[in-house]
């Protein structure tokens, strides 16, 4: 094959770089949902913090780790810097998602261009129903004591 190959979108490429490509493309969204999942995370961990702390007098003490140091603050300092980097995570959340869905655009016309078809084992999908009730035939329980 020459170099020019998948570079120009004329050439087809030969099937191991497309796989390599495809499965590329697919980790890279996975990426982008267990990063939605941790921030959503500390999304909700912020949430908790919020409603913990904001019935409390605004003069109460409380502590809060920057940076890994712990400095002491009161509730009414605490509080509006909680509730920005909250929004600041959304904020986050909100462009990871644009991102996710034009990854999954992508791929989806990466799947169309080279007609890749996910294969699902036929033996699983056939099996379940009927077998499943059958598939301890041929066992022999005994007593749970062991007596004879």
């Amino acid at each position: 094959m020459t170099s020019k190959a998948g570079s120009d979108g004329q050439e087809p490429m030969n099937e191991q770089a497309v796989a390599n490509l495809y499965a590329a493309m697919r980790s890279e969204i996975n990426q982008l949902y267990s990063k939605i999942m941790e921030l959503e995370m500390e999304v909700s961990e912020h949430s908790l913090v919020m409603e913990s702390i904001q019935p409390l007098d605004p003069t109460r003490r409380c502590y809060r780790m920057i940076g890994g140091v712990l400095v002491e603050r009161t509730i009414k300092e605490v509080l509006p810097a909680v509730q920005r980097n909250k929004e600041g995570l959304e904020e986050v959340i909100s462009r990871l998602h644009e991102a996710l869905e034009k990854k999954k655009k992508e791929l989806a016309e990466f799947e169309s261009k080279y007609k890749i078809r996910i294969r699902k084992p036929d033996g699983e999908v056939k099996d379940e129903g009927g077998r499943k009730e059958g598939s301890a035939q041929g066992v022999l329980v005994g007593p749970a004591g062991g007596e004879n």
